[in-house]
């Protein structure tokens, strides 16, 4: 496996949606352009992440419909929806079975080929906690849900509604996390029923058959901690089974590994937690803190961040929007600091996530909840610097080199805006790359040293992979004072060394 991987996130549903109107009739997964799937390897991505392949059910997609705060929603992302456009959550499973309107598994095979054969690896979602209300065990095995009672119903309705089951009604929770009410279209999976874990680890290797990798769904939410501050005495089982309160991850994670060793799993995760997923066998964690940082505009906590061990590092998702952030062209601004961010965010260790519609500077965010988006024309500066990002992004030292952060130094007394640069050094072999961005709002001025073996006493080509700018210096001046830079509000730079 590439130790840095770049995966490419798609909406599943939109992009179907819009390549059915193309073609006047429903389009299946193996519809998806080979054009599409040969230009993302040509940028050099090795993973594709289709959102929302599997089977959901008229259920969820109904409350997705009739519920007024959702409704209410819609009009931000979508000014003209329809009823029609709504379509459900994509995390509102019904089965894990690839949705009859995509083509069924079928068409996943087939879209799984044609991704192998230009050395595409496929993700597929996995969502741990909860599960559709119209999901067959919801009839057969209410035990593997969160169970409550009448007065919890009359007391918190946002957060439990009833249920008709083989064994009659059973009043059930919503799916939640601890901080925000219930998710109406989902139910609580209970992960202290044995049962329940066995059920959907047999789940999990279904899944592991049809793809490559997963990523999980807000991973931390069943962790024993967190499950149990959560539903405490409620996730206790009704049918007298003996409660499980191991971790689940370790367990199922060590079971696919074991068929499968190369299999991917990105756990999203939140509150602090991605160190202890890593440690339960998750490859990548999302990293929000890099996201929110960036988007704070201090550099500082930036470079503090990135001080984290290599190992923390290398198993980081690093992303500027997913579907459930804005879009970064919108989130980021202006137009330099979503660039000067870019750079920051994919030119460290870790994988390198990126968004559908985010490489052509999409401003307006898409509702999971709706299978139709805003019509935008792409943004010819974003494309254009994107196109030259991925370019470098597929650099040997980048993909499989080690990294390290470099310190700058203040350029003259009194000129504090030293402390705005964040930089960092690839390096696999005689091949180098040094990244600089002066991530501030005003012109800035630093010495960056380089301590880099050989330079001294030799003179260094350095050229701007970004802008096209060359530079001769002294290695033996490089070594020690450093390099001079003097760069504009959230300048960058991603310079190639070459010793002459």
């Amino acid at each position: 496996m590439v130790r840095h991987p770049t995966l490419y996130q798609l909406n599943s549903r939109v992009l179907l949606a819009e390549l059915g109107r193309k073609l006047r009739r429903r389009a299946s997964l193996d519809d998806l352009p080979d054009a599409m799937i040969e230009q993302a390897a040509t940028r050099g991505f090795e993973w594709i992440w289709p959102l929302g392949v599997w089977q959901t059910g008229a259920a969820a997609r109904e409350i997705s419909r009739t519920r007024p705060s959702l409704r209410e929603s819609y009009a931000h992302d979508l000014p003209d929806w329809r009823d029609d456009d709504v379509v459900g959550s994509p995390f509102a499973i019904q089965a894990y079975d690839v949705n009859r309107d995509f083509g069924g598994d079928s068409a996943l095979a087939s879209l799984r080929r044609s991704l192998a054969r230009r050395h595409l690896k496929l993700l597929l979602d996995f969502v741990p906690n909860h599960v559709a209300p119209d999901h067959p065990w919801v009839h057969e095995h209410p035990e593997y849900f969160i169970e409550g009672t009448e007065q919890d119903l009359a007391e918190e309705p946002q957060n439990w509604g009833r249920f008709q089951t083989a064994r009659g009604p059973h009043i059930l929770a919503f799916g939640r996390d601890p901080y925000f009410p219930g998710w109406p279209d989902t139910i609580q999976l209970n992960y202290r029923h044995g049962g329940l874990r066995e059920a959907m680890m047999v789940e999990l290797g279904r899944v592991a058959d049809r793809c490559d990798g997963v990523r999980c769904d807000m991973a931390m939410l069943v962790q024993p901690e967190i499950f149990l501050r959560t539903w405490g005495k409620r996730a206790m089982p009704r049918d007298g089974s003996p409660p499980q309160d191991q971790p689940f991850w370790n367990d199922v994670i060590a079971r696919i590994k074991r068929r499968k060793p190369d299999f991917a799993f990105m756990a999203e995760v939140y509150w602090d937690m991605e160190w202890e997923l890593q440690q339960a066998g998750f490859t990548f964690t999302y990293d929000k803190r890099l996201y929110d940082r960036l988007l704070e505009r201090q550099a500082r906590p930036v470079r503090e961040h990135l001080m984290a061990t290599p190992e923390f590092q290398e198993r980081s998702a690093r992303f500027m929007e997913n579907h459930d952030e804005p879009r970064a062209a919108a989130a980021f601004h202006p137009p330099s600091m979503h660039m000067a961010s870019a750079v920051v965010t994919y030119f460290v260790p870790g994988l390198r996530f990126f968004h559908e519609g985010q490489l052509e500077g999409r401003k307006a965010h898409v509702s999971m909840h709706l299978g139709r988006r805003t019509v935008e024309e792409p943004d010819a500066e974003v494309m254009a610097f994107y196109e030259r990002l991925l370019a470098v992004l597929r650099r040997l030292e980048v993909h499989d080199g080690s990294w390290r952060q470099l310190a700058a130094r203040i350029a003259w007394d009194g000129n504090p805006t030293w402390d705005n640069f964040i930089a960092g050094l690839w390096e696999m072999g005689a091949t180098r790359l040094l990244t600089v961005v002066n991530f501030g709002e005003t012109q800035g001025q630093c010495y960056l040293p380089l301590n880099v073996q050989g330079i001294v006493g030799r003179k260094v080509i350095l050229t701007d992979l970004l802008g096209g700018a060359r530079y001769e210096r002294d290695g033996t001046t490089l070594a020690s004072k450093g390099l001079y830079l003097d760069l504009p509000p959230w300048g960058r730079h991603a310079f190639a060394l070459q010793l002459a």
